[in-house]
């Protein structure tokens, strides 16, 4: 029989169930789901830990020593699939236990992340950068879990836009078709970009590597589609023009096209596309958050075109249906901090951190949010 596992407070569970990817029709939740603070199956690791003589229970309350210990035997643990998954849960729940605010969250099709609204970890992904990372990286990352666990918890509410639904006759948005190439290793052999990754995860030496970015090629084609079915669908006016990409906060470069697609109403979110050269593009909400596609397109990551196209556009019919809020300043540290309800009800997202902007624009941000008083509005129907 293994260890109990007891190392941690409250009762183990097992992870939060995933917010879909896919489609449905949009529908308040019948209530808030239990947050996940403590998952089970972490006892193969507690038996790793007492096999190398250190007791489990000292590394679930000490983050400094839990990082040594994974960076150490990480590359025992790595060879083994049942133990690295163990080594991960744990490294959750005690990434878990440093605020009372951290909980897990799943997404469908990506791995469980463990945090607060304004930071959260993927653990899976830790183990591996634990690994290659030098000791001066280690330090900080070790110095930022500290930070954040000392932060004060933020007592405000969490943002929770509602979108409106679609009305009947409404022009609905239709994905263009996005071309089709296989793309090949210097081996000659074709990737599965998607699925190139089995349970042990991705190669550490893939982090660094972006063999075939022309796979992304057809998010253009897709932005395109989205602005056309905007103006279509929406009173709105468009504006095509390189000035318009100084809306993007983040660093962009060999920038191609720059779009910005205003609605006619007061309260409604503006939206901004910028097409690169990379190929990609960054779709700049609102006043303060920029959101790129691909957010990586290095081979670990694994992302293709479809499910990036799949984000942005989730991204954009948001937006136009309501379901976008944006807040600056939040807590001590000013920050600000987006939340996005899915137009279709398939999940919610949020993020925050410290906005890379002048101290002009970040003051024009804060008079026009505060103006705006709440979540973003829908945006005006065309003939309405």
């Amino acid at each position: 029989m293994g260890p109990t596992e007891d190392l941690f407070d409250g009762q183990p569970s097992g992870l939060p169930e995933p917010m879909p990817r896919g489609s449905a029709r949009y529908q308040l939740a019948a209530g808030e789901p239990a947050k996940v603070r403590h998952v089970e199956g972490y006892a193969p690791f507690i038996d790793f830990c007492t096999g190398c003589g250190v007791r489990a229970e000292v590394l679930a309350s000490d983050p400094e020593r839990l990082i040594a210990f994974l960076r150490t035997f990480g590359g025992e643990i790595e060879n083994d699939g049942t133990l690295s998954a163990a080594a991960a849960v744990f490294a959750g729940n005690a990434i878990a236990r440093l605020r009372p605010d951290a909980e897990w969250t799943a997404y469908e099709g990506a791995s469980p992340m463990v945090g607060n609204r304004h930071r959260q970890f993927d653990v899976d992904r830790l183990l591996v950068a634990l690994r290659s990372a030098d000791e001066e990286s280690v330090r900080g990352f070790v110095s930022a879990l500290l930070d954040w666990a000392r932060e004060e918890v933020d007592e405000s509410p969490a943002m929770q836009p509602v979108p409106v639904s679609p009305t009947s006759g409404q022009p609905r948005y239709v994905r263009p078709d996005l071309p089709a190439a296989i793309y090949y290793s210097p081996d000659g052999e074709p990737i599965p970009y998607g699925r190139q990754w089995g349970d042990e995860g991705p190669d550490p030496d893939s982090y660094s590597v972006d063999s075939h970015p022309e796979r992304f090629a057809g998010l253009h084609v897709v932005a395109r589609a989205l602005i056309d079915h905007l103006a279509a669908a929406y009173d709105v006016e468009v504006h095509e023009d390189p000035v318009q990409a100084r809306d993007i906060l983040i660093d962009v470069r060999d920038v191609l096209h720059a779009v910005r697609v205003t609605p006619r109403r007061s309260g409604a979110a503006p939206l901004t596309f910028v097409l690169t050269g990379y190929p990609g593009v960054v779709v700049h909400a609102g006043v303060l958050h920029d959101f790129p596609f691909p957010v990586c397109g290095c081979d670990a990551c694994d992302e293709t075109a479809e499910t990036t196209a799949e984000r942005m556009e989730m991204l954009v019919l948001t937006v136009a249906a309501g379901g976008y809020a944006e807040r600056y300043p939040v807590g001590r540290r000013r920050w600000s901090e987006y939340a996005l309800t899915a137009f279709d009800g398939s999940g919610s997202e949020s993020g925050s951190g410290e906005p890379p902007v002048a101290a002009t624009r970040l003051h024009e941000a804060e008079i026009r949010l505060r103006d705006v008083a709440g979540p973003w509005r829908p945006w005006p129907l065309r003939g309405s």
